[in-house]
């Protein structure tokens, strides 16, 4: 049997066993379709949509319009971490976030995410309604963020990273890509676990242009499906980033919806059970499609 062979099968397996993540407002199965993250970013300074959403009110609507379009996640950040971007302090961040998670999370059950790699401020976002830590550093950047993240039992999204975001796509090199991304995730999955993290928390993901080159991130896309060999559910961000803007003859993010919509079907169809999106109801109805195809029954 081929390599590819088991890994599809073990795919397959995956597909079958009932993947249950607890979240405080609701549980999600994702085992039962691919699950739709739909991103807040509340900054001057993000590559896409940087300063839309700066005031409580515009982040609000935006996330339940998200909500409307069938997000079944919302990932609120209040930094940047797009190739080169300059941190924020911790205060900075909770300025922005923290009114938005309070509110919001009053106005929907839909799970919200907090998308930080400081401990202080996952802490202070699950207290305000946030059941989810997708920290980009994966435990990393802050000794204290796997603490936390076990202190209030709630699931965190382990994130591939090399370098930081201001040094990150400074020249990349890797001997064995996947190799190397498996190396760390057992590294950074032992690291949580050893801080009391439940292994039924934890979210993987490879972190699609972090640390990564245009051929990088088209290997990882590919060989997505060999990342099910740790058994845990798999995040992927494709949405309206640059690979897919240098494949479309260098479209600017406002005109990559097509081409992110096709690497979120691939993203999809390999394995990935959560797909962190700018384009909520477009991309959710091509991974129906993918889900049926992939299930060979309807969604």
């Amino acid at each position: 049997m081929s390599s590819n062979q088991k890994n599809y099968n073990l795919l397959d397996n995956l597909s079958a066993k009932i993947m249950l993540l607890h979240c405080r407002s609701k549980d999600l199965d994702l085992s039962k379709k691919t699950h739709i993250m739909g991103i807040v970013n509340i900054t001057p300074d993000s590559f896409s949509d940087g300063g839309l959403f700066l005031k409580k009110d515009d982040a609000i609507k935006h996330a339940l319009k998200l909500i409307n379009d069938g997000a079944d996640i919302i990932d609120i950040g209040g930094e940047s971490t797009r190739p080169g971007a300059q941190p924020v302090s911790i205060q900075q961040e909770l300025d922005r976030t923290i009114p938005v998670i309070e509110s919001l999370s009053g106005l929907t059950d839909v799970p919200i995410s907090i998308d930080t790699y400081k401990s202080n401020v996952a802490e202070e976002a699950i207290k305000a309604g946030a059941s989810i830590v997708n920290d980009i550093s994966g435990l990393g950047f802050d000794e204290e963020m796997a603490g936390v993240v076990a202190k209030y039992n709630v699931p965190v999204i382990i994130m591939h990273i090399k370098g930081t975001p201001k040094d990150m796509q400074t020249n990349p090199t890797y001997h064995a890509l996947i190799p190397e991304i498996m190396d760390y995730f057992r590294i950074r999955i032992k690291m949580g676990l050893d801080a009391g993290i439940d292994e039924k928390n934890i979210i993987i993901d490879p972190g699609i242009g972090f640390g990564k080159t245009f051929n990088h991130n088209l290997e990882i896309l590919n060989r997505l499906c060999e990342f099910s060999i740790f058994e845990m559910p798999i995040a992927v961000g494709v949405s309206r980033k640059s690979f897919i803007g240098a494949i479309l003859g260098n479209l600017p993010p406002s005109e990559r919806l097509a081409g992110s919509i096709g690497a979120s079907a691939i993203a999809a169809y390999n394995g990935a059970n959560i797909l962190r999106v700018h384009d909520v109801k477009e991309t959710k109805r091509a991974v129906m499609v993918v889900d049926a195809i992939k299930n060979q029954s309807m969604p």
